[in-house]
């Protein structure tokens, strides 16, 4: 019997930071290497690292996460994954809260309770969705720009400009030229696409 381990943050590492989730896992009892990481909205349905999780566990086996919103944000998705635990007879632990199906029931009260607090995560995920477009609306009211700045051929760095030739020598590829960088390969190939056009 393996103890899983699921954390998901809704952006990618470089402005959301899941290691706290990641220790707690671990003082749930998941190893490091049993210790899936996801960057997806928790209302999306085809979650890659999730899909991997629920192909690998086994009847016995737990999944261990640190809160109900960190599985999922919409009470449809969990309603099937709690199906999906009772029929693989898992155990399934929400932070404090825990689901036991390893003998293949889910008694009434726990199943309503998990019910609620997925309606209660996808409810505050609506309400902070409605924060964001509310704060959208009143800046753009106000004059201000939204959303990234655009970014011109002038805005590259000078260090991106230094490397570019060896790149385009093929002297180094993109994982290098990011490298030396100190930059994402998404934003080498931002400047590359800038530069070419």
């Amino acid at each position: 019997m393996i103890t899983y381990g699921y954390a998901r943050c809704s952006t990618d590492e470089t402005k959301q930071n899941i290691d706290r989730q990641v220790r707690e896992l671990k003082e749930m009892g998941a190893s490091k290497e049993n210790i899936y990481l996801e960057y997806e909205s928790g209302t999306k349905v085809d979650r890659v690292e999730l899909q991997k999780l629920l192909r690998v566990v086994e009847p016995g086996d737990t999944i261990v996460t640190t809160e109900v919103s960190r599985i999922t944000r919409s009470t449809k998705q969990l309603c099937e994954i709690i199906e999906f635990v009772q029929d693989k007879q898992l155990k399934l632990i929400l932070g404090a809260f825990v689901v036991d199906c390893s003998k293949g029931e889910l008694d009434p009260m726990t199943e309503g309770m998990l019910k609620m607090m997925g309606v209660f995560a996808e409810m505050e995920r609506n309400m902070i969705s409605q924060r964001v477009k509310s704060g959208m609306q009143n800046a753009k009211a106000k004059g201000k720009t939204i959303g990234r700045p655009v970014v011109t051929s002038d805005d590259i760095p000078t260090i991106f400009l230094k490397h570019y030739p060896k790149y385009k020598n093929n002297q180094i590829n993109v994982s290098e030229f990011a490298r030396l960088c100190s930059m994402s390969r998404n934003t080498i190939y931002k400047y590359i696409r800038l530069i070419e056009e």
